[in-house]
């Protein structure tokens, strides 16, 4: 076989990339004309001129796709949207347009009782999506086979194939000529407001089918901007401008709370930014030092029970009353203790042992809080009831259980509790920055990657591994003072290996290993989705969990060095399409496209 430049579907290079400039504009076109007859469908998709509900994200897509096509035609100053090729996240942008549109008309057609509540724009909308995709199928890719095949079977494999050597990796970027200081500041702050839009919308969508249709397009147009190779490249600006990066992050997330008016959503916010911590924690454990801990969430439930405890609460056995920092550095402590006495026996083991072991302390963690009630033991945790009655903080005189206004901005409880925990976050993020990157970070990774051989150069492999443990447990110690306050009350339910609702070890594992293990931003990442799509996808009621799971096993097989990696992940999951490219005769691309 040798290998050609064909397209999936054969038709001239200047119609494919016709189909696809107007395609995507004709999909958004479609969008300002209504789909329904009736507002029964959530989101009231019976207005002309005026997109709503799951059509603005149709909207969304076909400009994106309009927009992402100008690089086939070769246009002036969009080639740096598309330094890897245009053919790659065009037909990404198609497929994502596609997909939310259909999804959109076939959930109409379920919930309202068949395909006649559609209206005239439903169907145009629905041949629209499919014109870009058509067009992007056209484009020339590389192909192995100089003939085509015969029969159903063999055209579908051969499309099929063709579609993934298309979207699959590509050639490496060649390198870009840096732009001037404050142009790649520019880009660093609009990254971050797109970032805090993206994030805005995804956690005030008020239905499920809205939420499902926002996980799509986001899914698709994240992986467009990835084969684009424009994520690679804002990688390299914020890897110059670290600093700016950081502060751009950071004040896009301390934003959010000033965009809510319902508290509600800044609940999500908080229980997101706790949920994100307790697993950048858990990264130290298993991202850096490779130690499999199952029974984690039982330090997150030892930091927020040494803090109830001592922060007046009014069923506290113990009846102290401390100030907040000292509260929090009980938290730690109280932590970081139990991570020693529990890590010194156990961590001689490895893999499966230990996993099996720290499971067994998070179990045992539960039941010991579960008993500590005054009848099947000392009364310390009150037992099932817990420690209710939890008072607000009141730090400087600052008191975060009223609102505050701020001009015409307004902060409730909870937004108050999300700017305190974004603090704690960005200092868990320091303490893992620092500790990656210094010579015990080296060292935990040398562990994780051969124990072993890490011994034979010298390195206390037992020592170390147990100082991840410890400052693991003191972290997740930290963000359980937060999450106590913010609950009003602890009680031993949520602190088990797995449940229907994060925080749980389960979960905590799912987002280190999804967002990307050793990495800062991946368990960040990763703790938002496993913390929204239960939130929000409600509506499949007993079918929640099989979805869920499909689309973690998908993705696990599309990405598995999880959604932010690092390189050392992606050059182990990824050695075998290195070496394929590095095979390639000279001078023949990865990945041939039109206009390029």
């Amino acid at each position: 076989m040798t290998t050609t430049v064909r397209s999936a579907i054969p038709m001239p290079p200047a119609a494919a990339k016709a189909l696809v400039a107007t395609g995507g504009l004709a999909t958004a076109a479609s969008t300002f004309v209504h789909w329904t007859w009736t507002s029964a469908f959530p989101g009231d998709l019976t207005v002309d001129g005026y997109p709503g509900g799951l059509q603005i994200l149709t909207l969304v897509a076909g400009l994106l796709t309009a927009l992402f096509a100008l690089p086939l035609y070769g246009v002036r100053g969009t080639r740096w949207l598309t330094p890897a090729g245009p053919a790659a996240p065009a037909l990404l942008l198609a497929t994502g347009g596609f997909a939310t549109t259909w999804f959109t008309l076939i959930a109409i057609s379920y919930e309202l009782g068949g395909i006649a509540n559609l209206e005239p724009g439903g169907y145009i909308a629905g041949v629209a999506s499919a014109l870009p995709l058509i067009g992007a199928l056209g484009l020339p890719h590389r192909s192995t086979t100089t003939a085509r095949p015969q029969g159903v079977k063999a055209g579908i494999r051969h499309y099929l194939g063709a579609f993934g050597r298309l979207i699959g990796p590509g050639a490496d970027l060649k390198p870009a000529e840096p732009l001037d200081r404050w142009t790649e500041i520019l880009v660093i702050i609009t990254a971050a407001a797109l970032g805090l839009v993206v994030f805005t919308y995804g956690i005030v969508t008020e239905y499920g089918e809205l939420f499902a249709g926002f996980l799509v397009l986001t899914a698709f147009c994240a992986w467009a901007l990835i084969r684009s190779g424009l994520l690679a490249r804002l990688t390299a600006i914020t890897a110059r401008h670290r600093g700016t990066a950081t502060a751009a992050a950071f004040a896009a997330a301390a934003a959010f709370p000033f965009t809510q008016s319902d508290d509600h959503f800044a609940t999500v916010g908080v229980n997101i930014l706790i949920f994100a911590t307790v697993a950048l924690g858990l990264n130290v454990v298993v991202g850096l030092a490779g130690l499999l801990d199952l029974g984690y969430v039982a330090f997150l439930g030892v930091g927020a029970y040494a803090a109830a405890l001592v922060s007046g609460s009014t069923s506290s056995p113990v009846g102290l009353h401390f100030p907040f920092w000292a509260a929090a550095l009980t938290g730690m402590g109280a932590a970081l203790v139990f991570g020693v006495v529990i890590g010194a026996p156990t961590l001689r083991l490895r893999g499966d042992y230990l996993a099996i072991v720290t499971l067994g302390f998070g179990e045992i963690f539960r039941i010991a809080v579960n008993s500590l009630d005054g009848i099947s033991g000392p009364k310390i945790t009150n037992g099932p009831n817990g420690i209710r009655n939890i008072p607000d903080l009141n730090v400087l005189g600052f008191n975060f259980g009223i609102e505050h206004t701020f001009g015409s901005f307004t902060l409730g409880r909870f937004a108050n509790y999300f700017l305190l925990m974004l603090l704690f976050t960005g200092i868990v993020v320091v303490v893992f920055s620092r500790a990656n990157d210094s010579r015990i970070g080296r060292a935990w990774v040398a562990i994780r990657e051969d124990e072993t051989a890490a011994q034979a150069m010298g390195i206390n492999g037992f020592r170390l591994k147990l100082l991840a443990f410890a400052l693991g447990a003191s972290l997740a110690g930290l963000a359980g003072t937060v999450m106590a306050h913010v609950s009003y009350s602890v009680v031993p339910d949520p602190y088990q290996f797995a449940g229907p609702v994060p925080p749980n070890s389960a979960f905590l594992v799912a987002a280190v290993v999804l967002g990307g293990m050793g990495t800062v931003s991946g368990p960040l990442l990763g703790a938002t989705l496993l913390y929204l799509i239960p939130e929000k996808l409600v509506f499949l009621k007993n079918y929640q969990l099989l979805f869920f799971g499909i689309a973690l096993v998908l993705l696990m097989r599309l990405r598995p060095e999880g959604l932010i990696a690092g390189r050392r992940q992606q050059l182990e999951f990824h050695e075998d399409e290195d070496d394929s490219h590095e095979s390639a005769e000279p001078g023949e691309p990865a990945l041939t496209t039109a206009g390029a």
